[in-house]
């Protein structure tokens, strides 16, 4: 054997143990027990074409492409030019310049020809910045194209949603930095993470970085674990995010969109050992059901789509928990690791419903408590509160610091359970989530395992409004029956903390004073609660406040008119139309074009909650006569908005807010003095006081100008009929006026009968002013 034999022997050895030590764990199994620090591996700078291969599923299957090398595309010149700047920073020789420029303007043409024949090429695309490590491997120009095409089919993603779930996990394990976010006006994650997916970080870093995150990237064989890299890049900065606090949004912009070029060659293990770290801190449900959605071909793509709630991330309050994940965490949580997922479950819904049937670690918290009795929902949380922390120090099945909100799954009824999420994120609480569909997806669920009755604590299907098939209503049901006992839970039983959690239970199915009672005995009791202190509490009365309009104690009502503005916790009803359908590009528009509108009285940025109860970031714009509401579609491109309502002002038949929670604002349409509104638009404004005044102004001034247009019509017509006199009558009226002519001449006559005889009298009193001098002379001389 010669020695170039032996080389090339040796060689093939060295690739042989590479390879297995880098396939023979396999992917990383969130279930085994492996440090993530150790499950890391670099791979040698030789053999990483064939590993990446390996795990990118193309190793000996590589298509044979057939480049046309035809240069015939519209933008093609844009292409090139591009294609210019990627060689010159490849460092090549002269002589290999334009080879090189040669393919790698045929490989971005063949692969814009085949695989976007419908997306035209662009120079923020991505693609220059993706092909780049790829083309520095110095691969045949038939193996950088298969590499290349693989990772764009593998890993590039297909949908806006992307930068909607980002946000979803900043909010889910960083609320204080997502409302920091959200007070800097940045509501998608769009505007600066949009180069980090769509060229997994090579547009940012340098070269040797980017070859060591894909190395561990692909490695983990999972395309959505670039959310958890994105993640961890966010949440580590957040300090340096947070001094930013006094500087303008473009400025924060820039900086989010620069954090990935700090990363060294030697933090990157950290880093991904970092990101598989939040990947077991949160439900696996949310991205299994949206890995396909988001990563897979198009085809395939748009058919999962279809399956899925076009909003479900889009307008998603919190993160969506499945009630496939639920239940399995329900029927295995002894078996789940200490560093995973573990679920403190809130049932929202009316009493009645949960005594008919409830998971057996749900705690009850009734949604309505919120708005009729804010006193009584505040002390519940707290017990809630006090709940979970006893269950994870005593390490109970049924305590876990991920909390899980569970609604009924009706869009009436949900929209109190979404209150009562929003509260809970106001609070700036970590692992907030709540499960889709609510109970009626935990109940069909259940009913397709033939495990109704094992699921489900005192399932009653008599009762049942799941079996029955009806809609809950939330009138007949908020009070619960005074015989209702408390279920036990399995889990329970078996630890110390039994009577605990049998007590609040009890307390959240009470009404408002057995709850006010039953909490305080319970908290304050160290020996059955473990509490340090009870909550204080507070007589709560209704507050039937009536401002008047316009604001001010001086001003008047309008006569005979309710007030438009009131603070009022009544219940209201749920009579909600608005238009919340796919965009319609007639009703499109830039935001500045419609703030440029002279028309246009001042604006406000506000939420909408839509029929669904999502939060939609809209605009409030307020004309002399008309409400409008626009709505913001980052996916149509920065400051795109969509319009969405229209009202006239005079419409507005009353406004109200909420004594707890004053941003929280509601416009009810029709008549001022009507019961049942026709229609109605709600909405979380952070000016709500600013909006209100100016709207009641302007509404009492469209009020009284359409009373005073009816009181002018009304009088006009008055006026025709009088102005329609007899024939008769007419004729009296001339022959009167001739006989007043007459009469006008006799006195004129007598008028100057009298002038003559005021001249005479002034003569005389003449006469007599000289009399009374020539008397007062002789006085001064005497």
């Amino acid at each position: 054997m010669n020695l170039m034999q032996e080389l090339e022997l040796a060689l093939q050895e060295e690739k042989q143990g590479a390879e297995d030590s880098l396939t023979g764990p396999g992917p990383i199994d969130l279930e085994d027990n492996v440090s993530p620090a150790n499950a890391h591996q670099s791979i040698a700078e030789t053999f990483r074409p064939e590993v990446w291969k390996k795990y990118l599923d193309i190793s000996g299957k590589e298509s044979r492409v057939i480049f046309s090398d035809i240069y015939d595309l519209p933008e093609q010149n844009e292409l090139r030019n591009d294609c210019k700047q990627i060689v010159e920073k490849l460092g090549n020789d002269d002589e290999d310049k334009v080879s090189v420029l040669s393919d790698l303007e045929s490989i971005l043409t063949q692969f814009r020809k085949t695989r976007s024949p419908s997306r035209p090429y662009t120079t923020d695309n991505g693609w220059i910045e993706l092909l780049f490590p790829v083309v520095a491997l110095k691969l045949p120009k038939q193996e950088t194209y298969n590499l290349f095409e693989a990772i764009h089919r593998r890993y590039i993603v297909r949908h806006n949603d992307v930068f909607h779930t980002l946000t979803l996990l900043i909010l889910y394990h960083d609320p204080a930095l997502s409302n920091f976010l959200v007070t800097k006006k940045i509501t998608s994650t769009h505007v600066f993470t949009k180069t980090w997916f769509q060229s997994l970080f090579a547009a940012q870093c340098n070269l040797e970085v980017v070859y060591a995150i894909w190395d561990l990237y692909f490695q983990q064989e999972d395309p959505f674990f670039i959310f958890f890299l994105a993640l961890v890049i966010i949440v580590n900065a957040r300090d340096q995010i947070f001094a930013l606090k006094d500087e303008p949004k473009d400025k924060v912009i820039e900086a989010l969109s620069l954090l990935p070029c700090g990363l060294e060659r030697d933090d990157v293990s950290d880093f991904c050992s970092l990101a598989q770290y939040y990947d077991y801190k949160t439900p696996r449900s949310f991205k299994t059901e949206l890995k396909s959605c988001l990563f897979e071909n198009e085809a395939t793509s748009l058919l999962n789509t279809s399956i899925l709630d076009k909003t479900f991330i889009s307008q998603a309050l919190c993160l969506p928990v499945s009630a496939e994940e639920l239940l399995h965490y329900t029927r295995h949580s002894l078996d789940y690791r200490e560093d995973s997922v573990r679920f403190f479950l809130i049932d929202c819904r009316p009493a009645l419903q949960y005594n008919n049937g409830h998971l057996p670690t749900a705690f009850h918290l009734d949604s309505s408590l919120m708005l009729q009795e804010p006193t009584a929902f505040a002390t519940a949380v707290q017990g809630l509160l006090s709940c979970q922390r006893a269950a994870i120090k005593q390490g109970s099945q049924a305590g876990g610091e991920h909390v899980c909100f569970l609604g009924c799954g009706q869009l009436e009824e949900d929209q109190y359970t979404h209150m009562v999420v929003s509260s809970f994120l106001q609070r700036q609480i970590q692992f907030i989530s709540l499960v889709r569909g609510g109970y009626q997806s935990v109940h069909s669920c259940l009913e397709e395992c033939n495990s109704l009755d094992d699921g489900l604590v005192d399932h009653n299907s008599a009762e049942c409004l799941v079996c029955l098939g009806s809609s809950p209503s939330r009138g007949s049901e908020t009070t619960p029956s005074p015989s209702v006992t408390t279920p036990s839970s399995p889990f329970a039983r078996s630890h110390s903390s039994s009577d605990l959690f049998g007590k609040i239970g009890a307390a959240m199915k009470s009404k408002s004073a057995e709850v006010k009672e039953k909490l305080i005995e319970i908290i304050s009791s160290p020996s059955s609660a473990n509490a340090n202190s009870s909550p204080s509490f507070k007589s709560n009365s209704t507050v039937n406040r009536k401002p008047i309009i316009g604001g001010g104690s001086n001003k008047r009502r309008y006569r005979n008119v309710a007030p438009v503005f009131s603070i009022d916790d009544e219940h209201e009803p749920q009579t909600e139309t608005s238009r919340d359908s796919e965009p319609d590009d007639e009703t499109i528009d830039s935001v500045q074009a419609w703030l440029d509108k002279p028309e246009v009285i001042d604006s406000f940025e506000c939420q909408q909650i839509n029929m669904q109860g999502y939060l939609c970031d809209s605009i409030l714009l307020v004309t002399e006569t008309n409400l409008i509401v626009l709505r913001e579609l980052p996916e149509r491109g920065r400051g795109q908005v969509e319009l969405m309502v229209n009202r006239r002002l005079a419409t507005i038949g009353r406004i109200t807010t909420k004594k707890k929670h004053p941003e929280f604002i509601t416009f009810q349409y029709g008549t001022p003095n009507c019961a049942d509104p026709s229609d109605m638009d709600r909405f979380l404004i952070p000016k709500a006081k600013e909006a209100t005044e100016l709207l009641s102004h302007l509404i009492l001034r469209c009020v009284e100008e359409e009373q005073r247009q009816k009181q002018e019509t009304g009088n006009s017509s008055e006026t025709n009929r009088t102005n329609e006199p007899d024939k008769s009558n007419v004729s009296e009226i001339n022959r009167t006026n001739e006989s007043d002519k007459s009469n006008i001449s006799e006195t004129n006559r007598t008028d100057e009968s009298d002038k003559s005889n005021n001249s005479e009298t002034n003569r005389i009193n003449e006469a007599d002013k000289s009399n009374n001098s020539e008397a007062s002379e002789p006085s001064k001389a005497s």
